[in-house]
């Protein structure tokens, strides 16, 4: 019956809702204030940062902190961090390289017009075949692996040789042999040919690169 009482309710509420009918009026009582109140006192986060460097600049924190900032930079440049992974050549091996690859998605150029689709296989040395760059993979710390580089760039010339460094300092190097050197950031063009000894050479071999591990 109560259940019965309760629908008949709620379908009139529904109706008198739909039909546009304003709310029924009702009877409000203030029941006063219920526990303790708190004002919102929120620091603004950009006056506190302000107020931390004024901090700093006035304790001379900040000046310390930049001239920490600029050692690991220069340090950094100086020596960058060397590649993991690699070592000294101990068994000297060679293989083939193939740097062809699928299009992952359309590329085009300044002009929109795409030169490359989705799914096309490219080999980028079929559309350079001028191309004739030899790369030195060293570890700079090494003298046997820098007169190695050194002998190879004489071999080959400066415009075409790249001696590469894994580990040391490149700008030490370059005031030494007073030549331009490089270094492989992260490690990238390292893993890229599968690298795991150096001195590392590479080469061109018809539409393939000759990688070679020797011995220093």
């Amino acid at each position: 019956m109560i259940r019965r009482l309760f629908l008949v309710a709620a379908c009139a509420l529904i109706t008198l809702a739909v039909a546009g009918v304003g709310p029924l009026p009702a009877t409000a009582k203030d029941l006063g204030v219920q526990g303790a109140l708190f004002p919102i006192n929120e620091t603004d986060i950009m006056a506190f940062l302000a107020a931390r460097l004024q901090a700093a600049k006035a304790s001379g924190k900040a000046d310390q902190l930049n001239r920490a900032f600029a050692a690991r930079a220069k340090q950094s440049l100086m020596r960058p961090p060397a590649v993991e992974g690699l070592v000294t050549t101990r068994s000297p091996r060679t293989w083939l390289f193939d740097p062809t690859y699928v299009v992952p998605q359309d590329i085009a150029d300044q002009n929109g017009r795409v030169f490359a689709h989705a799914g096309q296989v490219v080999n980028p040395l079929q559309a350079m075949p001028d191309f004739d760059r030899v790369y030195v993979f060293i570890d700079g710390d090494d003298p046997r692996q820098v007169a190695l580089g050194m002998a190879q760039l004489r071999k080959t010339g400066p415009t075409r040789t790249r001696v590469i460094l894994v580990k040391g300092s490149p700008v030490e190097l370059m005031r030494t042999e007073k030549t331009p050197l490089y270094f492989d950031q992260a490690g990238i063009m390292s893993t890229r040919f599968g690298l795991h000894q150096v001195p590392a050479v590479v080469v061109r071999e018809g539409d393939k690169l000759r990688i070679s591990e020797v011995a220093p």
